[in-house]
């Protein structure tokens, strides 16, 4: 297990300080950051004023207090308790519900619950289809009216590059595939779980990313969750940037492995953390670490940004560690031809060690992969949780995936797949642009589809998306714990599928709605010539 990860020796590129910067300038050590970029590298992450935050935390200690004060009430049998409580005849038992970890969804998260797990009922496209629903107490419970929200413009769904789709003709090739295989496998891929059309689709993951071999799962998540631990465990180290999904940290935990943290895209702070390690070695004993493992994501969907990949790349070689990265909200969206971050730096897929990505975004399917050498891959096949244990992915979920890909490789004989890539940047940057030059505050790189708007204050959590909700547009609200208690957000997720109209409509619907709330919170001055953000039309003939 120790050498499936060799590492890579080269000549070590000094890596500048961890600050947003284009790459003809300078960092303040001096040192020019051009080699390593090949195009301009911009993010995004304005500091909301003053009186924002102190507002924000007065309305979590307004909302803590009216908390505590509804708890001494039902306490007292003067308000309902509609949470689960533990009985009477069990009252010498240990706690099976601690009371005070409840209480911010009981207090806080139940007055907006209604913003989330909103029943879809139709294909999440550009526009989808919504079941009302009402409550009669206060969002803890809900009942259906029967009626059905029509054309709600869909802000919130992964389907960056439109795949998400029913045209029948598009799924002609799956419908075939359903009808020779059926809907599941009912085994695993070391069992009577492997097919013809898992092998299939794991040589042109492979062809399409450039590496030796690729292996796919049936869950996203699980392909971090439970591929980590096979890769590293007792003796290793995991570095791990700060802000990495639940799944990448899920899986260090479940490895053994010890872990450190990084902060989020900091040079500085990850550079301190391998040289320690390579200085120090294990706690007590001083031993070198057996393997050192760097985790990172290609976009991160929380903040918009995009890994600074060729300093991490630098560092990595310097420190012989390895690199493992997630590109769950990368593949597709980025680069010239939608290969990811990989081909958004214009880097070689050799330059990392383990290549990660799902297909539940951009590819409009279930499932993730694990791809680079063949001796990788196929230690993977034999020691993977996922691989032993876990049912296989679905064949018409294959070939939905299968088609998707050969559509952005060109292999379907169009340039349809060109054209989404290419429309889903001219979306973002537009829809970027504009909510700049409006005035809010967004987080996140300029080519990066996931947009998070700030909020901030948790009173306008609710009304935002109820808004929203009144205007026929559906969005992703984000609050504390998820965030930080100062950071609430929108996340809005651009889709090659919208077309100019609808974010229009989404665009106006957040400027008029910015006034009311008073969300304008960016310090820097509006453009005077909005016409300059309106991009040619670029399609291509297929």
């Amino acid at each position: 297990r120790q050498n499936i990860l060799s590492p890579h020796g080269c000549k070590f590129l000094e890596a500048p300080h961890n600050r947003v910067t284009n790459s003809t300038k300078q960092d303040k050590n001096g040192i020019s950051n051009g080699t390593l970029y090949k195009k301009t590298f911009i993010e995004h992450f304005e500091q909301a004023p003053m009186y924002v935050a102190v507002l924000t935390f007065l309305g979590f200690g307004v909302g803590t207090v009216f908390g505590y004060l509804r708890d001494f009430m039902r306490a007292w049998g003067l308000e309902k308790r509609n949470v689960a409580t533990e009985r009477e005849q069990q009252k010498d038992f240990v706690p099976l519900y601690q009371d005070f970890e409840n209480f911010y969804t009981r207090n806080l998260y139940m007055r907006i619950r209604d913003n989330w797990n909103r029943p879809i009922c139709s294909v999440p496209g550009p526009q989808f289809d919504l079941m009302e629903r009402v409550t009669d107490d206060y969002n803890w419970t809900f009942r259906f009216t029967g009626r059905t929200i029509k054309n709600v413009i869909n802000m919130g769904s992964y389907n960056y590059l439109g795949f998400a789709e029913t045209d029948v003709n598009a799924l002609k090739t799956v419908t075939i595939e359903l009808q020779k295989y059926g809907t599941g496998i009912c085994s695993t891929r070391q069992e009577m779980g492997t097919l013809d059309k898992h092998i299939e689709l794991e040589k042109l993951v492979a062809n399409f990313l450039g590496v030796e071999d690729a292996m796919v799962f049936g869950m996203g998540f699980a392909t971090n969750s439970m591929n980590i631990p096979a890769l590293v465990g007792k003796g290793c180290l995991i570095l791990s940037d700060e802000l990495n999904h639940t799944s990448l940290v899920l899986g260090a935990r479940l490895s053994g492995a010890t872990i450190r943290i990084f902060k989020h895209n900091n040079m500085q702070s990850l550079e301190k953390l391998l040289r320690d390690a390579i200085i120090y070695g294990q706690p007590r004993s001083r031993r070198a670490w057996r393997k050192i493992i760097i985790l990172v994501e290609g976009i991160y969907s929380m903040e918009g940004s995009i890994v600074r990949l060729p300093e991490i790349v630098s560092l990595k070689k310097k420190y012989k560690a390895y690199l493992y990265l997630d590109e769950a909200h990368s593949i597709g969206a980025v680069g010239a031809t939608g290969r990811g971050v990989v081909e958004y730096f214009g880097m070689s897929p050799d330059d990392v060690d383990v290549l990660m990505g799902t297909f539940t975004k951009s590819f409009g399917a279930a499932g993730g992969y694990i791809a680079g050498r063949k001796d990788l891959v196929d230690f993977l096949r034999t020691h993977s949780h996922s691989a032993v244990y876990a049912t296989s992915m679905c064949p018409p979920v294959a070939e939905q995936i299968i088609r998707a890909m050969k559509c952005l490789m060109g292999l379907d004989g169009t340039t349809q797949g060109l054209q989404r890539v290419r429309q889903l940047g001219k979306n973002t940057r537009y829809f970027r642009r504009r909510l700049h030059e409006m005035g809010f505050i967004i987080y996140g790189n300029d080519d990066s589809p996931v947009v998070p708007l700030l909020l901030y204050m948790p009173g306008k959590i609710g009304a935002f998306a109820r808004r929203m909700l009144e205007k026929n547009i559906g969005v992703v609200v984000v609050g504390f714990p998820a965030t930080p208690i100062t950071e609430s957000r929108a996340r809005f997720c651009v889709s090659a599928a919208h077309t100019r109209e609808m974010l229009n409509t989404v665009l106006n619907a957040l400027d008029e709605l910015g006034d009311f709330l008073q969300l304008k919170y960016s310090r820097y001055s509006k453009s005077s010539h909005p016409e300059l953000y309106e991009e040619t039309r670029l399609e291509l003939e297929d």
